[in-house]
């Protein structure tokens, strides 16, 4: 996905800053990261409190493999229907940037 695709699903935070890192892309708002770009899918910051929504709109955690053994990490896919509607977008990027604030405190 290209830097000004990435940078319209965020809009509604503000500026993003976009970074390459690990073979993708490490998506920042207000020097947090909030999101991933992997092989072209975004991945968006989920925690404890919002990882349940992300699981209930069928969204699926990122894990890459660790020595044969998944590590699941707190990133999840995007809800399909969030990519047809830009509310929705809005909605689950506030999620991920509410779950970017909690990390960092």
């Amino acid at each position: 996905m290209d830097n000004e695709a990435i940078a319209e699903m965020f809009e509604t935070l503000g500026p993003v800053r976009i970074r390459r890192m690990f073979g993708g892309k490490g998506i920042y708002v207000d020097g947090r990261i909030l999101a991933l770009e992997v092989n072209g899918e975004i991945l968006l910051k989920a925690d404890a409190i919002s990882a349940p929504d992300f699981l209930a709109a069928g969204s699926r955690q990122w894990a890459y493999d660790g020595k044969g053994k998944p590590v699941h990490m707190p990133y999840w896919s995007v809800p399909d229907a969030a990519f047809d509607d830009p509310d929705e977008m809005a909605r689950w990027v506030r999620l991920a940037d509410q779950a970017s604030q909690r990390a960092r405190k």
